[in-house]
């Protein structure tokens, strides 16, 4: 054989290696949001008309698929043998929630009033915020399969639902209808438990059925429909035991759980460059010293408040994950800083068009700092791929 086609050889054989290396980091999220930051400061024009047509179809539906893979995950780290099993570690990571919210929230009153731009303390909720998909992407490649990984997804799940739950009393805009929601969303979790009862096999009568309801529910109710299979995913049929976090499913499993991963794995990734695209468009002229309160008040604000909340959590008897301590804690605050799409979102829901919107995604882009804090942390602390 020539050394020519040694080469060819080589590349044939590489080839298959880099894609299913960029489909397990997630790499197709940093390549959308990297085009996006470029295409909208060079052609602005274009990139807007672009995005403004695909924008629901991404946001409102397709990232719904990746946010159900994500809870799958948590599901499955609660059952027996799981990393987040029994419920005193379960419990634990929503309690630090509430610390990574109500802290950074006081922070960011505080940071604006001192920056002299006290109109922004309307978007206090942004600093609630945490990214599943660049959190967990950032959290994946620091911690790989540790135990932290689902602590820090169900800590982001519940910050979020604290961030719509805070939107929905003091959004100005008067555009949630959360009663009618609410009841939308009682018969899609009614639909979900009757299918669970009847032992339906198949994930398609819960994602069809229950699915569509959920999504109903919550685009009626003015929330994030994207998150509208995550009550859903926990009534599919799974196995009884963890059978190991991030162990991905065989397509000889036949639990719903577990097909439902099988069939969404690989458009979810799809969905994820897509979302990195029509996201991460924020032009760079934004920058005003009133962006700077987000920022400073996650980057501060969530590791404190998760490390004061953990530590009340501790002292009433609940449980860390094994494995997870208080480096690790330092870690997960900091990869829990970045707000992106739902920062974005809750932006969008506060401020109306204009120059503090503007400031406030800025700001919400400026989180992103938060993702190179935690590499930094984790290399000092010595913990996930850097401990010895």
């Amino acid at each position: 054989m020539s050394k020519t086609e040694r080469r060819i050889g080589g590349w044939r054989a590489a080839v298959p290696r880099l894609r299913r290396f960029a489909l397990e980091h997630l790499l197709l999220l940093p390549l959308g949001a990297g085009i996006a930051l470029v295409w909208v400061n060079t052609d602005p024009e274009s990139y807007y008309r672009f995005t403004y047509a695909i924008a629901f179809a991404v946001n409102d539906v397709a990232m719904m698929f990746f946010f159900a893979l994500m809870t799958k995950e948590v599901v499955e780290a609660t059952a027996p043998e799981g990393m987040l099993h029994p419920w005193r570690r379960a419990l634990l990571p929503v309690i630090a929630a509430i610390g990574a919210t109500l802290i950074p929230a006081l922070i960011y009153i505080r940071a604006v009033n001192l920056l002299e731009e006290p109109a922004l303390e309307i978007s206090w909720p942004v600093s609630f915020a945490t990214d599943i998909a660049i959190s967990y992407f950032v959290a994946r490649i620091i911690f790989q399969l540790h135990p932290a990984v689902p602590f820090l997804l169900l800590l982001a799940i519940a910050s979020d639902a604290l961030g719509f739950l805070a939107l929905a009393l003091f959004s100005p805009t008067g555009d949630l209808h959360l009663a009618v929601g609410t009841l939308i969303m009682a018969v899609a979790i009614a639909i979900a438990f009757g299918l669970r009862q009847a032992r339906v096999g198949s994930f398609w009568p819960y994602l069809l059925g229950a699915g569509s309801v959920s999504w109903c529910a919550l685009y009626w109710a003015g929330l994030h429909p994207a998150l509208a299979l995550v009550p859903i995913v926990p009534f599919l049929p799974h196995a009884a035991r963890d059978p190991g976090f991030f162990v991905d499913a065989r397509p000889t499993d036949r639990d719903a759980l577990s097909q439902f991963e099988v069939w969404w794995r690989y458009p979810a990734q799809v969905a994820l460059f897509f979302f990195g695209l029509v996201n991460a468009g924020v032009p760079l002229h934004a920058l005003e010293p009133g962006t700077l309160g987000i920022p400073i008040a996650v980057i501060i604000g969530k590791p404190l408040g998760i490390l004061v909340a953990a530590g009340a959590a501790l002292a009433v008897g609940l449980h860390l994950p094994r494995r997870v301590g208080w480096r690790e804690l330092i870690v997960v605050g900091l990869t829990a800083t970045i707000g992106f799409s739902i920062g974005l979102f809750f932006c969008a829901a506060l401020l109306p068009p204009g120059q503090l919107r503007s400031e406030t995604g800025m700001g919400v882009l400026l989180s992103l700092a938060g993702a190179p804090l935690a590499f930094a942390a984790a290399r000092l602390l010595r913990v996930g791929r850097f401990a010895r």
